[in-house]
């Protein structure tokens, strides 16, 4: 039977990935407007803006479901 996860760390590896992705878009822009693409690249960096507010609280939620789930167990 496969290893089952525990929401925080199904979350934690989500949380990672967005990080990843967030890197990887930030060098695509940071490609592209060296090639003088502006309004994609604002476009990018609003996403960008939007992943950057939502990291903090996606982190919070995490670290506070697995206090969560440190207790009851």
């Amino acid at each position: 039977m496969a290893e089952q996860y525990s929401l925080p760390d199904v979350l934690a590896r989500l949380y990672e990935n967005q990080l990843a992705i967030e890197a990887a878009l930030m060098e695509l822009v940071l490609l592209e407007e060296k090639r003088g693409s502006s309004e994609a690249c604002d476009n990018a960096r609003v996403a960008l803006d939007t992943i950057g507010e939502n990291a903090g609280h996606i982190k919070q939620g995490i670290a506070r479901l697995g206090r969560s789930a440190g207790t009851s167990e």
